[in-house]
């Protein structure tokens, strides 16, 4: 008999995606690194340049489902493993968690996730010894797995207790399952455009909604998607292209954004015809921003500096997104769930009352504070803008209305705010569904 050739591991095809995946894993979950700073910029994993578009996809959602589904997995594995995982061989967690989410949610075959997986730890010196245990704890995962995951009763699981804690008490139960299962559901491509939605609605697949977002589940690289090079549209979701729009008229007006990189709200006030100023501390974060702009079409003045120690003239409007714990965009970045801490929400709220104050000053009278939030915390929004107001008697909040936001009262807080949840915005199509977490106040300077 002809022996069969050997083929080196790094050879096998779509291991390389899988090693990279359990690389980027360990990142968030052991070094408490973003996903975005190992996907971009020059902090990007090495591997990725070599990988293919396809590859790449597939790595970028096999490591989000696992950030979704890590409370179920957890579950799954622990029935699955009589003395539970491996806690001495980090690549031996990651092969589980990689070739149990290929088996339990995505469309690979069962023999080739359990085959890669074991190929993971068989290549690591620390795992190798593990490689029988994972090929058994897979096989049976294939067997066994999908029962289990009906043990689990709620996507509550997949969150962090104390969030879920916090959600339950601020938004009642019903939303913080709600909410919960909206964050499962991998989210939707969001995208503003600079005109006649519907026309590029019918171009990319998708549908208009009623807030004037393109919504799509096209796959494949952004850039390769048609209007994308000649500058017709940017990637916004649905939520995030709100807080711009409560300016109203921007023709003519001077408009101040701090924290503004990456560009999208800056885009849509450039766009809506305001002469802006866009302030952003990183230099990488505004030349991205920059670069955004160029491809546009779209003009603003950009300025590296903190934003609460800037100086500058007195403007019509100013518009500030101000740093936070990001809890309200978990659907789209899985990280942030695992990465932030209860303690992070304090420090930033103080963050943020500096912040509010220095956008006062920079305001004419008569000017409008438009505040904004990626965050379901009250602390960073409404309790922000009561503490503001509480100090700041020249300030008054002009309530936002229902069609300031397309005739969706349910998004406007008794006080008349903008608060938007992930299970707002429910479609037929649950790919077609939802919004990130957002909170936005105006207010006027008097």
């Amino acid at each position: 008999m002809k022996p069969s050739r050997f083929v080196p591991p790094t050879e096998v095809p779509g291991l390389a995606a899988r090693r990279i995946a359990a690389d980027i894993l360990d990142g968030v979950l052991h070094k408490r690194r973003t996903l975005d700073e190992q996907l971009e910029g020059t902090g990007a994993h090495p591997g990725l340049k070599s990988l293919s578009d396809r590859d790449r996809a597939l790595m970028r959602r096999l490591v989000a489902t696992i950030l979704r589904k890590l409370g179920t997995l957890g579950h799954v594995l622990s029935r699955l493993l009589d003395r539970g995982v491996p806690t001495d061989a980090p690549r031996a967690q990651s092969a589980l968690l990689i070739g149990a989410t290929q088996i339990l949610w995505m469309d690979v075959p069962d023999h080739a996730a359990v085959d890669l997986s074991v190929r993971l730890v068989q290549a690591d010196r620390r795992a190798a010894k593990y490689a029988g245990l994972v090929n058994a704890v897979l096989r049976r995962c294939a067997r066994e797995g999908h029962p289990l995951i009906e043990e689990v009763r709620t996507s509550m699981i997949d969150l962090p207790p104390w969030l879920v804690k916090r959600w339950v008490a601020h938004y009642g139960e019903d939303n913080a399952k709600a909410m919960a299962e909206a964050i499962g559901h991998e989210p939707p491509l969001d995208l503003t455009t600079k005109s006649d939605a519907a026309a590029w609605a019918t171009r990319l697949h998708g549908e208009a909604l009623s807030t004037g977002t393109i919504r799509t589940v096209l796959q494949g690289p952004i850039t390769m998607l048609p209007g994308f090079s000649d500058g017709q549209w940017w990637v916004q979701d649905a939520a995030a292209a709100m807080p711009a729009r409560l300016f109203g008229d921007l023709n003519g007006k001077t408009i101040v954004d701090l924290c503004a990189a990456p560009g999208g709200k800056t885009a849509q006030l450039a766009h809506g015809g305001a002469t802006v100023t866009a302030i952003d501390r990183s230099p990488a974060r505004i030349a991205r921003l920059k670069d955004n702009l160029a491809r546009l079409s779209l003009g603003a003045t950009t300025v590296v500096a903190d934003a609460a120690e800037w100086t500058g003239d007195l403007f019509d409007g100013v518009l500030l997104d101000a740093p936070c714990a990001a809890t309200g965009t978990i659907r789209r970045h899985p990280d942030v769930a695992w990465l932030k801490q209860e303690s992070d929400i304090g420090m930033l709220a103080a963050v943020q009352q500096r912040l509010l104050a220095k956008a006062v000053s920079l305001l004419k009278p008569g000017g409008t504070l438009v505040y904004c939030t990626c965050s379901l915390e009250p602390e960073e929004g409404e309790h922000a803008i009561a503490a503001l107001l509480a100090a700041e008697s020249g300030v008054k909040r002009v309530p936002v209305t229902a069609s300031d936001v397309a005739g969706h009262a349910e998004l406007i807080t008794p006080d008349g705010d903008l608060r938007t949840l992930p299970c707002h915005l429910p479609h037929a199509d649950p790919r077609l569904s939802g919004l990130d977490g957002f909170y936005a106040a105006r207010l006027v300077k008097s």
